[in-house]
């Protein structure tokens, strides 16, 4: 598999079989996604030292600023009013934020662990 899938599939950078995330978390339900320590297949430490995913913040701002404008973008034939746009930007955004949460973290990871040593 190419890296662009073992990103979207949420496998370790590795081994390419762990599942890096445990639960994908709920914003409706205020609930952040879970993520293991290490794989559990090959053993790899995600967190490989304290405060390393908060680079991964610039990644999500990145991400939320395209879907936004991808939002606005399509919005503005649809709806006319400055607060209606407003209003439907900030629902995106805050649906998308644990979705955002993990993409960012996996490309935070893939950009540093992503020699992978598979067998």
């Amino acid at each position: 598999m190419s890296q662009f899938t073992d990103i979207i599939e949420e496998k370790c950078p590795k081994c390419g079989r762990g599942k890096v995330f445990y639960k994908k978390g709920n914003p409706l339900l205020f609930q952040m996604p879970g993520m293991h320590d290490n794989c559990r297949v090959c053993g790899h430490k995600f967190e490989r030292e304290p405060g390393y995913f908060f680079g991964s913040m610039y990644v999500s701002y990145a991400l939320t600023v395209a879907e936004m404008i991808a939002v606005f973008l399509v919005a503005q034939f649809f709806i006319k009013s400055y607060i209606g746009m407003i209003s439907l930007i900030a629902v995106f955004s805050v649906l998308l934020s644990t979705f955002n949460f993990r993409l960012s973290r996996m490309v935070w990871i893939y950009m540093f662990d992503g020699k992978k040593n598979r067998s």
